[in-house]
């Protein structure tokens, strides 16, 4: 059975996965998992779905190895798994098949394009911190706006007296401003 693997790292709003699809379909990929996770990220609900269901002899397909982890270590996991099930990886034209022993080079190179994918990760996360530290430099303020009182909703007021006389609880207050239990507490905090 041939199964292909997509991931985005953001959500369908910014990133659209069905060219992954599109192209793994064209693969000859049967069952495709598809999931917005972050290639970090090693604990994928749809990454180890597909990796439980396949039986030795089973292909996987991913577009690249950044699409599989972008991790060193990961990698050396997933790579420990295909040899355990005897599978054959496909990421992009790089065929592993671990069906049989593999050879110490193309071991290697996969390795190494694990390193990289991990270094390109690396690389693209300290821009992102050194673009924030130097936006914080120039006076931007980054993260979520600060709620102040003004930002309360009406509703919270309306309510407040009851909660503050004990007729309410913060679960039924919370409830009853349609906001959740830390928002309620976040509410709290600035009124009192």
């Amino acid at each position: 059975m041939v199964y292909g693997y997509a991931r985005c790292s953001t959500n369908e709003k910014e990133q659209d996965i069905n060219r992954q699809i599109r192209e793994l379909k064209q693969m000859g990929a049967v069952k495709i998992f598809s999931e917005y996770e972050s290639g970090a990220k090693t604990d994928r609900d749809e990454l180890y779905a597909m990796f439980d269901i396949l039986k030795k002899g089973d292909t996987v397909i991913a577009l690249e190895v950044s699409r599989l982890t972008r991790s060193t270590q990961h990698l050396c996991e997933i790579l420990d798994i295909a040899k355990e099930k005897e599978l054959k990886l496909i990421m992009g034209t790089f065929v592993i098949d671990c069906t049989q022993p593999l050879d110490p080079m193309t071991e290697g190179m996969l390795k190494m394009m694990g390193v990289f994918a991990e270094l390109e990760r690396n690389i693209a996360s300290q821009r992102i911190k050194s673009g924030m530290q130097n936006a914080k430099a120039k006076g931007s303020i980054l993260g979520r706006p600060k709620t102040t009182e003004d930002d309360i909703p009406q509703v919270f007021f309306k309510h407040y007296p009851q909660f503050k006389s004990g007729k309410l609880n913060k679960v039924e207050f919370a409830r009853l401003c349609e906001v959740s239990y830390p928002t309620i507490y976040k509410y709290l905090s600035i009124v009192e």
